[in-house]
């Protein structure tokens, strides 16, 4: 069982930057691939990044590549998301969630945090 919390979210101006965090909890954190994921009013839930259970490789969305970069650290049970040059399509509720390995499919993920808003204005 891994509980995930995330935290970090909030409102910016486009161009703007934040830095989301998920605190794990929970057994062999560091043996878990860990994605984020975004959903916006009236769209589905969908895949922003991914790293692999040591951080040696991560995934990126088309649409925030260049922009956002996750990192992790297990010693820390944590994984991050920087995210730069923010725009206003950015707006969404942001998810960390986990899996056996990473994946894109938001149904390959076996746990899931509640949730941060981000609210990115023009």
């Amino acid at each position: 069982q891994v509980q995930l919390v995330e935290s970090g979210g909030g409102l910016v101006q486009a161009g703007g930057s934040l830095r989301l965090s998920c605190a794990a909890s929970g057994r062999s954190f560091s043996s878990y691939g860990m994605g984020w994921f975004r959903q916006a009013p009236g769209k589905e839930r969908e895949f922003v990044a991914g790293i692999t259970p040591t951080g040696s490789r991560t995934y990126y969305a088309d649409s925030v590549k260049g922009r956002l970069t996750m990192s992790r650290d297990n010693a820390k049970n944590t994984v991050y998301l920087q995210m730069n040059s923010l725009k206003p399509e950015d707006t969404a509720i942001y998810y960390c969630a986990a899996a056996p390995r990473v994946r894109y499919d938001r149904t390959e993920y076996d746990y899931w945090g509640q949730g941060t808003q981000v609210t990115v204005s023009s």
